[in-house]
Protein backbone atom coordinates (compact mmCIF):
# COMPACT_ATOMS: atom_id res chain seq x y z
CA UNK A 1 0.00 0.00 0.00
CA UNK A 2 1.66 3.59 -1.09
CA UNK A 3 -1.13 5.85 1.04
CA UNK A 4 -1.33 7.20 4.35
CA UNK A 5 -3.78 9.02 5.92
CA UNK A 6 -4.28 11.50 8.82
CA UNK A 7 -7.82 12.03 10.04
CA UNK A 8 -9.49 14.61 12.42
CA UNK A 9 -12.71 16.50 13.46
CA UNK A 10 -12.88 20.06 13.02
CA UNK A 11 -14.89 22.81 14.83
CA UNK A 12 -16.07 23.83 11.19
CA UNK A 13 -18.73 22.90 8.40
CA UNK A 14 -17.28 21.07 5.08
CA UNK A 15 -18.27 24.27 3.41
CA UNK A 16 -16.11 26.53 5.22
CA UNK A 17 -13.37 23.63 5.14
CA UNK A 18 -13.54 23.26 1.58
CA UNK A 19 -13.26 27.46 0.64
CA UNK A 20 -9.88 27.00 2.39
CA UNK A 21 -8.66 24.13 0.89
CA UNK A 22 -9.75 24.94 -2.52
CA UNK A 23 -7.75 28.85 -2.42
CA UNK A 24 -4.10 27.87 -3.79
CA UNK A 25 -3.15 30.92 -1.90
CA UNK A 26 -3.28 29.24 1.73
CA UNK A 27 -1.60 25.97 0.82
CA UNK A 28 1.60 27.03 1.84
CA UNK A 29 0.02 28.76 4.90
CA UNK A 30 -1.24 25.49 5.94
CA UNK A 31 1.42 23.39 4.79
CA UNK A 32 3.04 21.65 7.66
CA UNK A 33 6.11 20.29 5.97
CA UNK A 34 7.64 23.36 5.09
CA UNK A 35 8.22 22.72 1.92
CA UNK A 36 5.68 24.98 0.01
CA UNK A 37 6.69 28.29 -0.46
CA UNK A 38 5.75 31.81 -2.08
CA UNK A 39 2.21 32.71 -3.81
CA UNK A 40 0.83 30.11 -6.25
CA UNK A 41 0.64 30.19 -10.25
CA UNK A 42 -3.18 29.59 -11.38
CA UNK A 43 -6.92 29.72 -10.64
CA UNK A 44 -7.50 31.94 -7.56
CA UNK A 45 -10.27 29.20 -6.40
CA UNK A 46 -9.64 25.77 -7.60
CA UNK A 47 -11.81 23.31 -9.43
CA UNK A 48 -12.11 19.90 -11.37
CA UNK A 49 -9.34 19.91 -13.97
CA UNK A 50 -7.15 23.02 -12.70
CA UNK A 51 -3.86 23.68 -13.11
CA UNK A 52 -1.58 25.46 -10.61
CA UNK A 53 1.58 26.01 -9.71
CA UNK A 54 3.58 26.22 -6.45
CA UNK A 55 7.02 27.22 -4.98
CA UNK A 56 8.78 24.19 -3.25
CA UNK A 57 12.07 24.11 -1.52
CA UNK A 58 13.82 20.88 -0.40
CA UNK A 59 17.34 20.43 1.06
CA UNK A 60 17.76 24.03 -0.11
CA UNK A 61 16.99 23.41 -3.55
CA UNK A 62 14.07 25.66 -4.85
CA UNK A 63 11.80 24.50 -7.39
CA UNK A 64 8.18 24.77 -8.89
CA UNK A 65 5.66 21.91 -8.56
CA UNK A 66 2.98 21.93 -11.35
CA UNK A 67 -0.44 20.35 -9.62
CA UNK A 68 -3.70 19.34 -11.26
CA UNK A 69 -7.25 18.89 -9.43
CA UNK A 70 -8.30 15.40 -9.86
CA UNK A 71 -10.55 14.58 -8.22
CA UNK A 72 -13.78 17.78 -7.20
CA UNK A 73 -16.74 17.25 -5.24
CA UNK A 74 -18.10 20.76 -3.94
CA UNK A 75 -17.73 20.84 0.51
CA UNK A 76 -16.82 17.03 0.25
CA UNK A 77 -13.42 16.02 -1.51
CA UNK A 78 -10.41 17.57 -3.02
CA UNK A 79 -7.30 16.02 -4.59
CA UNK A 80 -4.30 16.86 -6.80
CA UNK A 81 -1.99 15.46 -8.22
CA UNK A 82 1.51 17.09 -8.18
CA UNK A 83 4.52 17.03 -10.94
CA UNK A 84 7.85 17.91 -11.75
CA UNK A 85 7.99 19.29 -15.15
CA UNK A 86 10.76 20.52 -17.57
CA UNK A 87 9.49 22.15 -21.07
CA UNK A 88 6.58 20.68 -20.68
CA UNK A 89 7.36 16.90 -20.10
CA UNK A 90 6.58 15.61 -16.93
CA UNK A 91 9.55 14.03 -15.64
CA UNK A 92 8.75 13.20 -11.94
CA UNK A 93 5.87 13.30 -9.34
CA UNK A 94 2.79 11.71 -9.53
CA UNK A 95 1.61 11.99 -6.34
CA UNK A 96 -1.88 12.67 -4.53
CA UNK A 97 -3.17 15.05 -1.57
CA UNK A 98 -6.72 14.41 -1.14
CA UNK A 99 -8.88 15.69 1.33
CA UNK A 100 -12.22 14.03 2.36
CA UNK A 101 -14.78 16.01 4.12
CA UNK A 102 -17.90 14.54 6.03
CA UNK A 103 -20.17 16.34 8.24
CA UNK A 104 -20.11 14.89 12.02
CA UNK A 105 -22.28 16.85 13.80
CA UNK A 106 -21.34 20.24 15.10
CA UNK A 107 -17.60 19.56 13.51
CA UNK A 108 -16.38 18.07 9.93
CA UNK A 109 -14.63 14.77 10.29
CA UNK A 110 -11.66 15.64 7.60
CA UNK A 111 -9.39 12.96 6.10
CA UNK A 112 -5.98 13.91 4.64
CA UNK A 113 -4.39 11.06 2.19
CA UNK A 114 -0.90 11.63 1.08
CA UNK A 115 -0.95 8.82 -2.17
CA UNK A 116 2.16 7.47 -4.48
CA UNK A 117 0.99 4.51 -5.82
CA UNK A 118 0.46 6.28 -9.20
CA UNK A 119 3.77 7.94 -8.75
CA UNK A 120 7.01 7.74 -11.16
CA UNK A 121 9.50 6.17 -9.71
CA UNK A 122 7.83 5.71 -6.16
CA UNK A 123 11.14 3.80 -5.23
CA UNK A 124 13.25 6.29 -6.06
CA UNK A 125 11.64 9.48 -5.38
CA UNK A 126 9.57 8.89 -2.49
CA UNK A 127 10.61 6.15 -0.60
CA UNK A 128 13.96 6.15 -0.42
CA UNK A 129 14.36 9.70 0.98
CA UNK A 130 11.77 8.66 3.19
CA UNK A 131 8.64 10.84 2.62
CA UNK A 132 6.32 8.21 4.02
CA UNK A 133 8.12 8.22 7.24
CA UNK A 134 7.97 11.91 7.23
CA UNK A 135 4.77 13.00 5.77
CA UNK A 136 2.79 11.58 8.96
CA UNK A 137 3.99 13.94 11.09
CA UNK A 138 3.60 16.58 8.47
CA UNK A 139 0.11 16.05 7.70
CA UNK A 140 -0.84 16.28 11.38
CA UNK A 141 0.44 19.57 11.20
CA UNK A 142 -1.33 20.35 8.06
CA UNK A 143 -4.83 19.52 10.01
CA UNK A 144 -3.36 21.75 12.96
CA UNK A 145 -3.36 24.11 10.44
CA UNK A 146 -6.17 23.93 8.64
CA UNK A 147 -8.32 24.05 12.07
CA UNK A 148 -6.85 27.12 13.28
CA UNK A 149 -7.64 28.72 10.00
CA UNK A 150 -11.24 28.20 10.31
CA UNK A 151 -11.88 27.96 14.55
CA UNK A 152 -10.07 30.81 14.76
Amino acid sequence: MRSISISRDIAATPHQLFAVLRDPARHSELDGSGMLRGRPDGPSTLGAGDRFGMGMRQKGIAYRSVNVVVEYETDRLIAWETWGEFRGRRLVGGQRWRYELAAAGATTHVTHTYDWSRARLPRLIVELPGYPRRMGPAMGRTLDRLAAAVEG
